[in-house]
Order: structure tokens, then C-alpha cells, then sequence
């Protein structure tokens, strides 16, 4: 008489392993054979991404081969196919505009800038902050830089802090060495006060 008690578990064991055995097998066929499945949206066209994506970025740019501006950004991405094509500073920036002697004229900083080629203009966005010769400092969210006509712009608030009073306005326009400007919709002269 043959006696089955000690091999039942192992039959159990080998039945159960086979089966996990035929359950990945027929797992890794199946995903195997759809070799035209689809993974997801690939990039098809290099017109959205930035051709060159550069960090630490500390640059000289020329006007008409005269150096006017010193850059300085954390990243600089450059989108050269879009419509229109622009550069992209979205880790902050800051911008000196230089004279001819390379002297700085004024100081901008932005949590974002972005630069259109062909329009040639900088358009700078949040907590910008910009400083003069006269040291007089302007803040605004918002300020446009155009290098063709050598002008700065803007039509959100803007507060201009002077030696001895506070200037908020609403729209402001100066030449790029932000010792020319006129402030549009003055809200208020606010002297001062120096405290002992």
C-alpha cells in the first residue's frame, strides 16, 4: 500500500507555483506582443521646447556692436521657434543697462523676464525693482524695456521712492537710464519721515 500524506503538501506547493509560473508567462506575452502600442504624446515638433536651456548665466549683450546690458539669470531658455521667438528667464533676473563707457546707468531685478527678438523688447513681471543713479528706486509688478527706442514702460502701479518722498502712480514712462519720467495717474505724494 502506498501511503500519499507526505507528498500532498509538495504537489500543492509545485501545482501552486506552477500556476503563478503560467500567470507571468502569459503576462509577459501579452506585452510583448503589441509592439505598435503607443506609450504616450511624444515631442514631434521642436517649435514649443527651448532649443538651449543654460544655467548660471552671467552675459554681455551689444546693441549695433555696443555693449548695453549685463545679464545676469539663473536659467535662461531660448525658444527660437516659436511665434514669436523669445527668451525666457523664469528663476529670476537681474539687468544692468549700461552707457557707453560700460557704466551702469540703472538696475533692474525680476522673478521674470522675458526677452522678444524680434520686437527687441524686455518684458519684466513680479516684484520688479529698478534703481537709478540718483538712487531713487521704483517698484511696480510690471515694466517694459524697449531697445529700439531706448524706453521703459509700464501701466500697472508704480511706486518711486526719492530722497525725501514716495511717489505712487499709475503708468510710468522714462528713458532707460530712469532719470527722465513722467508718471501717469498720480494717487499720492507721501513725504518721508526720518525718525530720530
Amino acid at each position: 500500500m502506498i501511503h500519499t500524506t507526505g507528498l500532498e503538501p509538495m504537489i500543492k506547493r509545485t501545482y501552486l507555483a506552477t500556476v503563478i509560473l503560467a500567470v507571468v508567462s502569459s503576462f509577459f506575452c501579452l506585452s510583448c506582443s503589441n509592439k505598435d502600442k503607443q506609450f504616450g504624446p511624444a515631442v514631434t515638433s521642436r517649435d514649443s521646447t527651448s532649443v538651449i536651456t543654460t544655467r548660471g548665466v552671467d552675459m554681455l549683450i551689444s546693441e549695433n556692436g555696443i555693449i548695453r546690458y549685463h545679464v545676469i539669470a539663473e536659467e535662461w531658455k531660448i525658444f527660437d521657434k516659436m511665434d514669436p521667438p523669445f527668451y525666457s528667464m523664469e528663476s529670476g533676473v537681474m539687468l544692468e543697462v549700461l552707457d557707453s563707457l560700460m557704466e551702469v546707468e540703472s538696475m533692474i531685478v525680476a522673478d521674470t523676464a522675458y526677452y522678444l527678438i524680434d520686437d527687441e523688447i524686455w518684458h519684466l513681471i513680479r516684484n520688479v525693482h529698478a534703481e537709478n543713479i540718483n538712487n531713487e528706486e521704483f517698484d511696480t509688478p510690471e515694466l517694459y524695456v524697449n531697445n529700439r527706442s531706448n524706453r521703459m514702460y509700464s501701466d500697472s502701479i508704480i511706486h518711486i521712492k526719492q530722497e525725501r518722498q514716495i511717489i505712487v502712480g499709475h503708468g510710468f514712462e522714462s528713458n532707460t537710464s530712469l532719470t527722465e519720467y513722467t508718471i501717469r495717474k498720480t494717487e499720492g505724494v507721501f513725504p518721508i519721515t526720518e525718525s530720530k
